[in-house]
């Protein structure tokens, strides 16, 4: 019975984690265009998108990617034993959302001090991450088998194909757009 409920704790934990960081990047967008706008448009823009940041990444994100890892923990425990090769593919994919947060936050520090070390065209490719990720991991979770494995490859594959197609016809569009 505490299995099913941990596992739906997992879950939504999982959900707002992602939530997180989907948001957190798209704000990190709006702040580095906020930096081109003029006076007192820039000001009032990076105030407001700093603090939406630092509210987002504390009372959401952060503590989300904590509880995750807490409560995935409990599922090590319960898999210990016996973990199936697909479970170590997803550990792997859970080390790298990880290293993607952290490098998340790295940016949210630098942005929070006015640096932007980022243009908002690859800040958007840098959002789709996350997606690659979530697309991996759930695909693993449901197919548990290494022949789905090897046809979710190919369709890793091209789906981040056709998801950078897409940020470029985007971009087009928005330059076409503005002119």
């Amino acid at each position: 019975m505490a299995y099913s409920y941990i596992k739906a704790l997992h879950i939504i934990f999982i959900v707002t984690w992602f939530a997180g960081l989907f948001y957190i990047v798209r704000l990190f967008v709006y702040t580095v265009e906020a930096h081109a706008e003029s006076e007192p448009k820039r000001t009032i823009l990076l105030e407001n998108l700093k603090l939406w940041s630092k509210r987002l990444w504390f009372a959401i994100t952060w503590p989300s990617a904590v509880i995750t890892l807490l409560l995935g923990s409990y599922f090590l425990h319960v898999y210990a034993a016996n973990m199936p090769g697909w479970l170590w593919i997803k550990l792997g994919f859970v080390v790298a959302l990880y290293i993607y947060h952290l490098i998340c936050h790295r940016m949210y520090l630098q942005l929070q001090r006015d640096e932007v070390r980022y243009t908002s065209q690859q800040l958007r490719i840098w959002n789709e991450v996350a997606t690659i990720i979530l697309v991996a991991v759930v695909f693993l979770v449901t197919l548990k088998s290494t022949l789905s494995m090897a046809y979710g490859l190919v369709g890793l594959v091209i789906f981040i194909v056709v998801l950078m197609t897409a940020i470029q016809v985007y971009k087009r569009i928005r330059t076409k757009n503005k002119n």
